[in-house]
């Protein structure tokens, strides 16, 4: 429900610091990477990760700093609508394939509904307000890059998700962002005024970075080390419908019907697990 609160934050900093993609997502790492690292120290007491986890934590960082790049750079090729149903409904999928190829989680009837559920409830959202496709130039190369942010997403719960049996959450997310952050810097050197954006936007940044990042992050990760990780993947679906609902909300958006149908889906989705664990 944190991550849902991004896109709106997002849309505030865009209008009022006319911020790019890039900059937003290298200073949310950044911010949660420092934040993460200091709550390891405080809460953990320690920000060492096993031997055998830093390899993979490296691999994290690496997958969190494409899904920055690549989903951003999608919503630019393809649009909002398209990068979202892409991203955001293959990555439930492809972590529940990886769970049970490399993890060896079993894939229950019950899941199976619920992911099902709340792959086609996330779908309605995001087309029932009526989002339309522009079948521009770039629109193949933008929806490939929208699957690509959805599989870097699920390597990095896939390997989170191994990587937690021996290290604690708050260190392996910290030294996982921090990584991230390191790698998605560079691309700095392409945007343009990047100063003023972060002096114009930085109470904004510092919320997504502080609540929807590191806070979202702390609790995914500790949560991810106590249930499957196709079931994180499908709760995770609660984004869009929190990012929907802001939406109508605060900014006066339509849901429509579809988008209504969509809602309930999602809702079922979720009751459909949390049933099963009680």
């Amino acid at each position: 429900m944190s991550w849902g609160t991004t896109g709106a934050v997002t849309t505030v900093l865009v209008q009022g610091a006319a911020a790019s993609p890039l900059v937003i997502g290298v200073a949310r790492l950044w911010v949660a990477a420092i934040l993460l690292v200091l709550g390891a120290r405080l809460v953990a007491g320690s920000l060492v990760v096993d031997r055998a986890d830093r390899w993979p934590c490296v691999a994290m960082g690496a997958c969190m700093a494409a899904f920055q790049a690549a989903y951003f750079t999608a919503v630019t090729l393809a649009g909002i609508a398209v990068t979202a149903l892409a991203s955001i409904c293959s990555a439930p999928l492809m972590i529940a394939a990886l769970a049970v190829f490399t993890l060896g989680e079993p894939f229950t009837r019950r899941m199976a509904i619920a992911l099902a559920l709340g792959v086609t409830g996330t779908a309605a959202l995001i087309v029932g307000p009526g989002a339309s496709v522009n079948f521009s130039r770039g629109f193949v190369a933008g929806t490939m890059l929208a699957l690509a942010a959805g599989l870097a997403y699920a390597l990095y719960v896939v390997i989170a998700k191994a990587s937690l049996a021996r290290s604690a959450p708050l260190p392996l997310a910290g030294a996982t962002f921090t990584v991230a952050a390191v790698f998605l810097t560079p691309s700095l050197i392409w945007t343009e005024g990047v100063s003023r954006q972060l002096v114009i936007g930085w109470p904004w940044l510092l919320y997504l970075g502080a609540v929807t990042t590191a806070a979202a992050y702390a609790l995914y990760t500790t949560g991810l080390r106590m249930v499957p990780a196709s079931v994180a993947g499908i709760v995770a679906l609660l984004e869009p419908l929190t990012a929907t609902l802001l939406g109508v909300w605060l900014f006066g958006e339509r849901l429509g019907l579809i988008g209504a149908a969509g809602a309930v889906l999602l809702f079922a989705a979720i009751a459909l697990l949390v049933t099963d664990r009680a």
